[in-house]
């Protein structure tokens, strides 16, 4: 008796192909001004779509599509995909491309000049999902984090060094990460090479998570009274907090030294030691104490 032979099946073109071959039939280019770099490994899409846990019923917004490499797994798994690309060049190639996808939208418009609300037209659950440029990664973040209708999660691309900011732990923390951690909790899902990427960048990335419950540690505190100590405290580099939030706000050390005793905080100490529960306790002495 012969052997079954195994039928020889073509293997899918890697993301690698299908960008050169789309970026050639619509003589596409990578934009530097745009700090375009497109998503080339499977395995770090992978990453991503495990991080954001879609299901069926998921409205997703994804800022910069690119060439559409994720978007087209988003598809697959979300209810609807809502995709916010400001490069013209690309608008045709990616309608042409999810033409054949009901669940697909696509604007044509700068994600910073967009709300959540005028993106969505309605009060909606939605997540976000996206490669983020470098040059607008911390724009886009305190855009989605500051906005009346937040996400539910954000699962985003970023530079590696951001990405250590974001997820910093205390002792480390940064403006940065005290501006996420206000509104969510941050973890890192993984560092990817510049080889990820076509045309590769200078430096690695890193996907970070970001998820957003209905209430924080920082329920009850004046989001005002938060970022203007925060700024104040981070305002002048190696400054004890003393004299840090003294010149930054421009009171008195006395008064100052008065909310530091009043929330239990030594003066000494510099703005990145604070836990977040020390910094709601600094606000809500802040916000009780009127200087």
């Amino acid at each position: 008796m012969e052997k079954d032979v195994p039928l020889l099946v073509a293997s899918a073109p890697s993301l690698m192909a299908q960008a050169k071959e789309m970026m050639e039939g619509y003589t596409l280019k990578a934009r530097k001004g745009l700090g375009q770099h497109f998503l080339i490994s499977q395995g770090v899409l992978n990453k991503i779509l495990a991080a954001a846990d879609l299901k069926p019923t998921d409205t997703v917004i994804e800022v910069g599509p690119g060439l559409g490499a994720l978007t087209e797994e988003l598809l697959k798994r979300a209810g609807q995909v809502i995709a916010v690309e400001l490069d013209d060049k690309l608008i045709d190639a990616l309608t042409e491309k999810f033409k054949g996808y009901p669940n697909f939208r696509l604007i044509h418009s700068d994600i910073l000049k967009t709300s959540p609300e005028e993106i969505l037209g309605q009060n909606v659950p939605y997540k976000l999902v996206a490669n983020l440029p470098y040059y607008i990664t911390s724009a886009v973040l305190r855009q989605f984090l500051e906005a009346k209708l937040k996400p539910e999660s954000m699962v985003v691309m970023v530079q590696k060094e951001v990405a250590k900011n974001i997820v910093a732990k205390t002792g480390d923390m940064g403006l940065l990460t005290l501006s996420v951690r206000f509104y969510g909790n941050p973890s890192l899902v993984s560092v990817v090479p510049g080889g990820a990427f076509y045309p590769p960048p200078e430096v690695d990335s890193a996907i970070v998570k970001i998820v957003i419950p209905q209430t924080t540690i920082m329920e009850g505190v004046s989001e005002v009274d938060f970022f203007k100590l925060a700024r104040a405290g981070f305002g002048t580099r190696r400054k004890t907090l003393l004299n840090a939030l003294a010149q930054g706000l421009g009171i008195s050390k006395p008064v100052i030294l008065s909310l530091l005793n009043g929330a239990g905080i030594d003066p000494a100490r510099r703005a990145e030691t604070l836990s977040m529960e020390e910094w709601k306790k600094l606000c809500l002495e802040y916000a009780g104490n009127p200087c």
